[in-house]
């Protein structure tokens, strides 16, 4: 870690750093600007923003400039345990210190950092803070949990479907025996109870055979194009909601074509998009529904457990209400879903369908954003 090292470098050294930005310019703490790390330098009792790196002005998204007219609260929101943790460091109280920490900027994704805080000797007017990003690692946690939680569903799915179908169809033959045997007054009478078992004994049948649907069709691989794709799935909604509801494409034309099932990736992306225009029906009414359909080429990325030198990175994007807090976790699992008339089966089949590619399904959502990441590895 480099602020390891140069902690060890300045220990001894009588030099003040009263102008780090200077220092640095002019070589006198060499390899800051090359580093692919954040490294802030910060003044202990203002906490105001010394210097900053080529890095730290990427991850942050604001120049240099502007970073040093600025204070560390007044870029994040919740900055107050690292604001307790480098007062710690200016009471001398260690020389250094980690911490994992998710930082909040207004009008941005969460940033999920490993963050460490150092006191520097050579400058004791200044702390160091060096920041790197956990987005890797904390997706490869997610994706082992959603791969536990898949395996855990898929038996527990075929065992439920196993246990359903076998009475289910001794119910709905009886139903049809008494409704034979009945005489004909009776038969008019007593007829509406025997199509209430005969007609729910389908609905049930039917709910089983969806369950069930991802592991009876064989897996036809060729090449699919993502943009037809999304182009058959922005035609199929439109077709259900022709007014109110907008559907923008924002294609990159370079994404290449990927090995997959055609029909199982239209499926998933159908899936997705039609359970958000379903959210969207108050603002369908009001004329102001939006989805985005967003493609990318992400590289050096890692999907299930792989690195990928290239992979494909669709986001479908909508401005609904966003996905209620207490399913917020659970929204993958069969038969859980926000709308009181849902199966709660759409978003699991498509997660399975993504699986079945070696890819990823994330979500993300809040009131007025819900936004759904799809990552299908393209050269692994």
């Amino acid at each position: 870690m480099v602020l390891k090292n140069l902690i060890k470098a300045r220990k001894g050294h009588a030099e003040p750093l009263s102008e780090i930005a200077q220092l640095v310019d002019s070589g006198l703490l060499p390899g800051f600007e090359a580093l692919p790390t954040v490294v802030l330098v910060l003044e202990k009792r203002s906490l105001k923003v010394a210097f900053a790196n080529p890095s730290a002005e990427s991850m942050l998204e604001l120049s240099r400039r502007q970073l040093t007219q600025m204070v560390w609260p007044d870029i994040f929101t919740n900055a107050d345990e690292l604001v307790a943790t480098i007062a710690s460091i200016a009471e001398h109280r260690f020389h250094a210190t980690h911490l994992d920490a998710v930082l909040e900027r207004p009008g941005h994704e969460p940033l999920h950092v490993h963050a460490i805080v150092g006191f520097l000797e050579g400058a004791p007017d200044y702390v160091l803070l060096e920041l790197f990003e956990n987005e890797r690692h904390l997706r490869t946690d997610r994706e082992e949990r959603i791969n536990d939680l898949t395996a855990v569903n898929k038996q527990l799915i075929r065992n439920l479907a196993h246990e359903i179908k076998n009475p289910l169809g001794g119910i709905r033959g009886a139903a049809q025996l008494l409704e034979f045997e009945l005489g004909v007054r009776e038969r008019d009478e007593l007829r509406e109870y025997t199509q209430v078992i005969i007609k729910e004994s389908d609905r049930l049948q039917t709910l089983v055979d969806r369950l069930l649907e991802p592991h009876r069709h064989p897996h036809i691989v060729g090449d699919v194009n993502i943009h037809e794709v999304c182009e058959r799935v922005r035609a199929v909604i439109l077709a259900e909601f022709p007014r109110g509801l907008t559907i923008e494409r924002d294609y990159d034309v370079s994404v290449p074509d990927l090995r997959g099932d055609k029909e199982q990736l239209i499926q998933a992306v159908l899936n997705i998009v039609r359970n958000a225009a379903e959210a969207l029906r108050e603002r369908i009414s009001q004329g102001d529904a939006r989805i985005d359909l967003r493609t990318r080429v992400a590289r050096k990325i890692t999907v299930s457990k792989r690195l990928c030198k290239l992979a494909l990175d669709l986001h479908i994007i909508d401005n609904g209400p966003g996905i209620p807090e207490e399913i917020r976790d659970r929204i993958f699992y069969p038969l859980v879903s926000g709308r009181d008339d849902g199966s709660g089966l759409g978003l699991t089949l498509a997660q399975t369908f993504v699986q079945q590619h070696d890819g990823l399904i994330e979500v993300e959502s809040r009131p007025g954003h819900t936004e759904f990441q799809i990552l299908l590895p393209l050269d692994c």
